[in-house]
């Protein structure tokens, strides 16, 4: 299945991270791009024009929370759709994130299916 039409922004100051979340999507042929932090993110949005962000929150320079904040603060963002992963658990945290616009919230370590189902659904794609 060939979904390189779709732009997947992974932000993970993790470089590990990022390699895992790019393999489990690299079957379905998808377009990704890779951030470090917050700033660099905040970049390649500018740049790359994601249809979804795979969010970390825990990240130096920018958190993954400002990045939400930063993104649902501007009107020409609003289709871009937002999963966080992270290895925050808390209700708390989960509840932050849908409350600022998240769309969902995968807690590590990131499962395939989670995770392939969670952009299928965001996107309106089967898989």
């Amino acid at each position: 299945m060939d979904l390189s039409q779709y732009r997947v922004l992974v932000v993970d100051d993790v470089p590990l991270n990022q390699l895992l979340v790019e393999k489990m999507l690299s079957r379905y042929h998808f377009t990704v791009h890779k951030a470090s932090n917050g700033l660099e993110a905040m970049r390649e949005i500018l740049v790359f024009k994601p249809n979804i962000i795979l969010l970390d929150i825990m990240m130096p320079v920018m958190d993954g929370f400002e990045v939400i904040r930063k993104v649902r603060e501007n009107p020409a963002y609003a289709d871009i759709k937002i999963v966080v992963l992270s290895a925050l658990n808390s209700n708390e945290d989960i509840l932050k994130a849908y409350s600022l616009g998240a769309q969902d919230f995968i807690t590590k370590p990131i499962v395939l299916d989670k995770l392939t189902n969670s952009v299928a659904k965001q996107l309106g794609i089967p898989l």
